[in-house]
């Protein structure tokens, strides 16, 4: 039996029912609501024109975040808040500071890509609490937004000035009483012309609604699903959403790992990650998609996906870390380099789910550095994507572990060039051999991206800059190889 989908919208809870389970926000609110603040450009989740802001609970919390509305189905919003531009002009019909300084400072000219800029500063101004955003925070708020005519420069003078207005306060604990009355005990099913939307609660239902559907599709943050929608035009008659399962959402310490569960956002799971390899993935998080992807997606998805152009492989397969999987069987434990088979072809069971993430804390002379390769600093796909994880004792490499992406139809690790350095001086001669093994681990394509010459040498050249990093002898700080540190 069909359950209507309820979440805050405008101040109330709006209740919406016969709609299609892949109907996408930005359709829902455009076509159905007629709210057209909210813009279509890309349909994909790149240009930002439908940027929105969602609450929901997490621990009790509320959390605020900017996600794509263009590639989020509507069922998602179950339980949840939903705020679009419409929400920003206050009830006297002054503006809001992001509204007045995006004015004051002529941060728009055609005006098309200022709504979601707009909510992608209203979403920075919620989470800074008053406190004043440094230029870095700015351009990681701002990634996922692009800009056609006015340029940045003004925009991000608006994310300065607005601060500097008198503030508008947010009822943080109002909005979580409201979210806390919209909350499901046990997991429900929304049904429409023949597709069904289940949203399982806990753990064992999730496996229980996989085994019942195990052709469905499993629905985590929908930065890739969203897509087999609204670009290749696919019907998917049954889907399993991961969002509301809790247990899938942790993030805990043992073992020597962070466990970090399948449902925790990119974001979250970066952030976890990244406070024990600050400077080894902290521009690699950056980096990676944009601030609205990184909130919506998931590790977990991301892993479960296998692309092999992901960028979180690479750097989890040097480190050693696994995978933990759970099914009608119970659960199980590998080696993420063993979860993948093919292109795109994985080692999952029937009924199998990806249930969480162990990455290694560090350990001691364990080194690890990554690098991306892109077009575009932010929100790019990589042409290569490199890890290198070596065990370095009194300049001997006593363990190499080297993984990249973008190189083959998995990402795969380098296994003869890692045979080439174990047992070795860490010196030049070394390097050169392992950079010549590259060609007997990997075959690359050329593509729109990159051609297959230019990933080996580029990939070879990685594994020199890593040298470069890490050699006993004058080791040259990341300022000295990166332009981007440079500047």
């Amino acid at each position: 039996m069909s359950t209507p989908i309820r979440f805050f919208y405008r101040g109330a809870v709006h209740e919406v029912v016969d709609v299609a389970p892949t109907q996408t926000v930005l359709q829902h609110l455009r076509e159905d609501l007629h709210c057209t603040g909210t813009k279509e450009g890309c349909a994909e989740g790149d240009c930002g024109a439908c940027t929105v802001v969602v609450g929901s609970l997490e621990g009790g919390e509320v959390q605020l975040k900017a996600v794509n509305a263009c590639i989020q189905f509507t069922p998602t919003l179950d339980g949840k808040a939903l705020f679009t531009v419409e929400d920003l002009q206050q009830p006297d019909g002054a503006l809001h500071p992001v509204q007045q300084a995006l004015v004051e400072c002529h941060g728009s000219q055609c005006g098309f890509c200022t709504p979601g800029f707009a909510m992608s500063l209203w979403g920075m101004y919620l989470n800074q609490d008053g406190r004043a955003p440094t230029r870095c925070q700015i351009d990681d708020a701002l990634s996922g937004n692009l800009c056609r005519c006015t340029g940045y420069r003004p925009i991000i003078d608006a994310a300065r000035r607005m601060g500097e207005l008198p503030p508008v306060a947010f009822d943080r604990a109002a909005l979580a009483e409201t979210l806390r009355g919209l909350q499901r005990e046990a997991g429900a099913v929304y049904g429409f012309a023949g597709q069904s939307f289940h949203a399982p609660r806990t753990l064992d239902e999730l496996v229980a609604a996989r085994g019942a559907h195990p052709e469905a599709v499993l629905l985590a943050g929908s930065t890739d699903v969203g897509l087999w929608v609204t670009k290749q035009m696919r019907v998917l008659t049954d889907i399993i959403y991961l969002g509301h399962v809790a247990e899938l959402k942790t993030v805990r310490e043992a073992g020597g790992c962070i466990e970090i569960g399948a449902g925790v956002s990119l974001e979250d799971a970066y952030a976890a990650v990244c406070r024990h390899y600050p400077a080894e993935l902290g521009e690699l998080r950056q980096r990676f998609a944009s601030l609205p992807i990184r909130n919506a997606g998931t590790l977990g998805g991301n892993v479960a996906n296998g692309s092999p152009i992901g960028d979180s492989m690479p750097w989890l397969i040097a480190l050693g870390s696994s995978i933990v999987l759970r099914g009608p069987e119970g659960e199980r434990t590998l080696a993420l380099e063993d979860f993948y088979l093919g292109y795109q072809v994985k080692d999952l069971r029937a009924g199998e789910i990806v249930a969480a993430v162990r990455v290694p804390l560090p350990r001691p002379n364990v080194v690890l550095r990554t690098y991306k390769l892109a077009k575009r600093f932010d929100q790019d796909i990589s042409a290569v994507c490199a890890a290198f994880a070596f065990t370095l004792e009194d300049g001997i490499v006593r363990d190499a572990r080297i993984a990249f992406g973008g190189m083959a139809a998995t990402p795969k690790r380098a296994a003869q060039a890692e045979g080439v350095l174990r047992g070795r001086a860490w010196d030049e001669s070394a390097v050169d051999e392992a950079m010549a093994a590259l060609a007997r681990d990997y075959a690359p394509l050329s593509d729109m991206r990159a051609s297959s010459n230019y990933r080996m040498k580029a990939a070879r050249n990685l594994l020199r800059r890593y040298w470069y990093e890490t050699r006993r002898d004058d080791p040259l700080p990341a300022a000295a190889l990166n332009a981007f540190a440079q500047a």
